[in-house]
């Protein structure tokens, strides 16, 4: 296999919501009480829902800029690349980046519908949530049918709403719906309480996988203010690895053998050592904790329902053996500043090298495939037009322009020393000391 050869599948990639994302999909009430997207006093976007503001447009939304420039916050969709918001665009440069399919987590709304759940006015929330499911399915997912993988997201504060929505995303086509890792910091019951066995049996029944995203519930910490922020950025995918623990002791996965959690953001580096801590840690003290881990080691079940995504991480790939062949997908994290753009191909085969063409087909987009259930892709493209050379061919016959582009933004520091973590919530801080509540119409 060469390079050009691979057919790549990106599991986490995310939108910068058009303005006008609600535009055809309510009227009248709903649409003049859906979230809009504001400007404040200096010309910067940002969102407005039920008395919350969203934060920064952008959401580190730096594709296509300069190396120098991915600490300057976008507040604009003038300062995004269009691809961040406009699905045709998108299209475009996952074609120049040898992307033959994408699932793309909300930004606006945050991964898991953070928007919705803060909201007061539940009801109102409901559907409003309700109505991003569907233009994200209708009007991004199903622009370009088999390129992108659709995900939903749920109104986890009502469990009967939950499962209701769940049974009419499953019938619209959805097979995965995005949840948050620790639903205590939104108010709700741990994953461990009754309270979620409806929700689980839905999924189940209906086939769906799970998909969390890092930040979602277990935020990585920071040191210190006074931290150079890389510290945090070096040390963000491991953090993952509290959730998953803590996932991988749900009854449910016991109960249900079929159950597909995927993890986004979490890369594979430490999986081996996590599933050989959990087994240490189940022999030396199941004797008394009452663990349900009796008869079955916890990196069994660990290989049995988890997918974990990475975007850059040699020594993981050299470890696959061990992780699980079946087990690791790829991810590429467009738009933000962790996304190799325009050049993953040439990234993930230079860590690729080491492994056999089947591995490397599982790993770019088989797995993906059959954890996502995402068979859309073959039905709607013959493979020979998926692969890398194919697209790219495609995009450079388009015209796609990839040269870096300086579009401004808000810096964190003037000053020549390392950028801290204090720099960064200060930065923050300004950015929403800016907006405003509008005045009521």
């Amino acid at each position: 296999m060469e390079m050009n050869d691979m057919v790549i599948v990106s599991v986490d990639d995310h939108i910068c919501e058009p303005p006008n994302m609600f535009d055809n999909q309510l009227s009248g009430e709903l649409l003049a009480s859906a979230p809009k997207n504001l400007t404040d006093k200096n010309g910067n976007n940002y969102w407005f829902y039920q008395g919350h503001i969203r934060g920064l447009i952008g959401l580190n939304a730096v594709v296509g800029r300069p190396f120098e420039e991915y600490g300057m916050e976008p507040t604009s969709f003038d300062q995004l690349r269009e691809g961040c918001y406009d699905v045709h665009a998108r299209i475009d440069d996952m074609d120049v980046n040898g992307i033959a399919a994408s699932m793309c987590f909300g930004n606006s709304i945050g991964f898991d519908g953070q928007t919705f759940h803060k909201a007061p006015d539940k009801k109102l929330a409901l559907r409003h949530m309700q109505a991003w499911n569907d233009w994200h399915y209708d009007e991004w997912c199903m622009a370009y049918p088999g390129r992108f993988i659709p995900i939903a997201i749920l109104p986890t504060w009502d469990v009967d709403a939950t499962v209701a929505e769940i049974d009419r995303c499953a019938r619209k086509g959805f097979r995965t719906v995005s949840m948050n890792e620790n639903p205590t910091v939104q108010g709700l019951p741990s994953i461990h309480n009754d309270y979620w066995d409806p929700i689980f049996k839905a999924i189940v029944d209906n086939d769906m996988t799970i998909a969390q995203h890092i930040g979602s519930g277990n935020p990585a910490p920071h040191a210190s203010m006074e931290s150079p922020i890389e510290a945090w950025i070096s040390t963000m995918p491991m953090s993952v690895a509290q959730g998953v623990a803590d996932w991988l002791q749900l009854e449910e996965l016991q109960k249900y053998p079929q159950m597909r959690i995927a993890v986004s953001e979490g890369s594979i580096g430490w999986v081996p050592y996590l599933m050989e801590r959990a087994d240490f840690s189940n022999w030396r003290h199941k004797a008394w904790t009452r663990s349900r881990f009796q008869d079955v080691k916890p990196s069994e079940l660990m290989k049995r329902h988890f997918l974990h995504c990475f975007l850059w991480d040699p020594y993981g790939l050299k470890n696959l053996d061990e992780v699980g062949e079946d087990n690791v997908a790829y991810e590429v994290d467009y738009p933000h500043s962790d996304a190799v753009w325009p050049d993953a191909p040439e990234y993930l085969w230079e860590q690729c090298k080491i492994l056999t063409d089947e591995q490397i087909d599982k790993i770019t987009h088989k797995n993906a495939i059959r954890f996502f259930r995402h068979d859309a892709l073959f039905e709607n493209y013959k493979r020979e037009d998926l692969t890398v050379g194919a697209l790219r061919a495609k995009a450079e016959a388009k015209g796609v322009d990839t040269s870096p582009k300086s579009s401004g933004g808000m810096k964190p520091t003037d000053e020549t020393r390392p950028v801290t973590s204090g720099d960064i919530m200060a930065m923050s801080k300004k950015a929403a000391e800016e907006r405003a509540v509008p005045e009521p119409a």
